[in-house]
């Protein structure tokens, strides 16, 4: 029944975010959407995640921050990767943002920063460390390179981030024409060429002395293609696809926060200065 659901999730993002594709040129910032409030994790968080009163220490001196994707929120989907970031003794956060990610990409910028700035007060770090699926491994790039997250951020993890949109072929979704941008802002500033990502990525796509790794899955349906998520090489990138880690993992886009792969090149990167090691072999 569980996986059941998730595929049922897949399939629903994949029709959402194709919607983006429809429109290309939106603006980067516009109103939200006609949607009401949505529930997010009626079971609140993994024990561990969001303890204030936690401290980093010598070993571990900076905070981690879960960004959850389009649709998602600050727990489910995230579970696995949660209790594996815990294990390592991290202080470890998780926000829920934009009305489930369905909001303005750049007002969820600026929710993360109030929520960064809030774990900084609470634990007395400089920095964090941010780990995102989908858009929250995109996202994040906007409040880094236009709201000061440069100053604050150690390592950007994007586990198949939305970093340059989507290609997925707008004529596939037969819903696309009635509900333009009304329930998913953040899906048109995901599609492959939009406005929003083109200014996102215009110049250096990697600003500030942030680490950033990149991990995607071959079998993506949703960011398509899979490359997209990928950034410029520099000396403080790593861009990854877990099947040439783990050739037989079948993760796509839903599963792959929960994938043996991507959780230990995101716990590699963690580990020390830089973004993860390319040559570092997770488990499979």
């Amino acid at each position: 029944m569980r996986t059941s659901r998730l595929w049922t999730s897949s399939l629903l993002a994949t029709l959402l975010v194709g919607l983006g594709g429809t429109l290309a040129a939106v603006p980067a910032a516009q109103a939200d959407t006609v949607l009401p409030p949505l529930p997010t994790a009626p079971e609140g968080d993994v024990p561990g995640v969001n303890d204030w009163g936690c401290r980093p220490t010598a070993a571990r001196p900076v905070p981690v921050v879960l960004v959850h994707g389009t649709f998602g929120d600050r727990r489910h989907l995230l579970e696995r990767l949660s209790k594996a970031i815990l294990a390592t003794g991290s202080c470890l956060f998780s926000l829920d943002y934009g009305n489930r990610g369905t909001d303005d990409v750049v007002r969820a910028a600026g929710q993360l920063k109030t929520f960064v700035d809030k774990v900084r007060a609470a634990t007395g770090a400089a920095k964090v460390s941010l780990v995102g699926h989908s858009q929250g491994g995109m996202m994040p790039r906007y409040y880094i390179k236009n709201l000061g997250g440069a100053a604050h951020v150690d390592d950007l993890v994007g586990i198949a981030p939305s970093n340059h949109g989507t290609r997925l072929i707008p004529s596939a979704n037969p819903v696309a024409a009635l509900v333009p941008g009304l329930i998913c802002v953040s899906c048109n500033q995901q599609a492959w060429g939009s406005a929003f990502l083109r200014e996102l990525n215009a110049g250096d796509e990697t600003p500030g002395d942030v680490s950033y790794t990149q991990i995607t899955s071959r079998y993506d349906e949703v960011v398509v293609p899979h490359t997209s998520g990928y950034l410029a090489p520099g000396p403080r990138t790593t861009n990854v696809t877990i099947q040439d880690k783990c050739r037989f993992t079948i993760a796509e886009h839903v599963l792959i926060p929960m994938d043996n792969a991507a959780i230990g090149m995101t716990l590699d990167a963690l580990a020390h200065a830089g973004p993860a090691d390319p040559s570092y072999q997770p488990r499979c």
